[in-house]
């Protein structure tokens, strides 16, 4: 090696001992002056927003997957009547009619099946409408204790014509909720309509409570199990082919649908429609399911 390899060679060593002790100082500096920790104020601020961030994640996603069974379900109750109406026409168009009496017949049923699908759709295409928003609702305080009544006014024959016991505590005058007047006693109609129309036994009772902390007023509906077919799944989420068959002579709107529909508009006017275990079930000595609506409470001093 020569003399040019020594030196640098030497010159390495050099730098590298130099590097060494000058890391090692700035090791001690920054050791003695700490990084300060993150302010422990904002840790809550943080995860509130954190927490919000995936509470609007959640509600997106459920949304998206709202509007796909919505789909699934209109196109099959859709379906099922047009299917029928298809047949009636092959069975005219092939010349299968024994004269032109019984092909006149199938004409009036094919125009009579039009007519409720028509009116079916009607029904399907009011709800999206309002909630879509093209339907502007009244939201305004209204009185519960009205509304209940109104509806065990309307719906207390129905039951007492197949021998069922509709029983309602009264609510609260002075309790205002905050809702669409019409819209919020067609749902409780329909809610104990559909449920009468497939029950076998038993009564049906609807009650009322406050959550004052939530701001909630929850209207309760206790019926037999046996009368919610649609029970297993408030939300209805399901492919097309996972949903129940319905009689292709029967074109009205199947009780999944008709669920669907009110969940939709208790929605729209910002509650809930929920299935819950009923808390009278005991009591009554029957197996007994609860549809709870949950409707935003209006304090009485918003109302005066």
């Amino acid at each position: 090696m020569n003399w040019s390899n020594w030196i640098y060679l030497g010159v390495g060593l050099g730098l590298g001992l130099g590097f060494r002790w000058l890391f090692a100082r700035l090791s001690n500096v920054s050791s003695s002056f700490p990084v300060a920790p993150l302010d422990q104020q904002h840790v809550p601020l943080i995860q509130q927003q954190i927490q919000q961030t995936q509470l609007a994640y959640q509600m997106a996603r459920e949304m998206s997957q709202f509007k796909a069974g919505f789909l699934a379900r209109t196109t099959h109750e859709l379906r099922s009547p047009l299917n029928g109406l298809i047949g009636l026409h092959q069975l005219i168009l092939s010349d299968l009619c024994e004269d032109p009496a019984e092909e006149r017949e199938f004409i009036a049923q094919a125009h009579e099946r039009t007519l409720k699908l028509l009116k079916l759709m009607d029904e399907i295409l009011s709800v999206a409408r309002t909630e879509h928003g093209t339907n502007k609702l009244d939201i305004q305080p209204r009185s519960l204790a009205q509304v209940l009544e109104e509806v065990y006014d309307l719906t207390y024959m129905l039951a007492a014509n197949r021998n069922f016991s509709l029983q309602m505590l009264p609510a609260d005058p002075e309790i205002y909720v905050l809702a669409d007047h019409r819209w919020l006693r067609q749902v409780l109609i329909n809610l104990v309509d559909t449920a009468i129309s497939q029950m076998e036994e038993g009564s049906i009772n609807i009650s009322s409570n406050i959550i004052p902390t939530s701001n909630l007023a929850h209207i309760w509906l206790d019926v037999p199990t046996h009368a919610m077919p649609w029970s297993e799944s408030i939300d209805l989420i399901k492919s097309e082919d996972k949903l129940p068959q319905t009689d292709q002579d029967n074109t009205s709107l199947s009780p999944g649908m008709k669920l669907l529909l009110n969940q939709t508009l208790v929605e729209v006017m910002g509650g809930k429609l929920e299935i819950l275990p009923s808390a009278i079930a005991k009591e009554a000595g029957q197996q007994l399911i609860r549809l709870q609506v949950s409707i935003p409470l209006v304090i009485s001093e918003a109302v005066l």
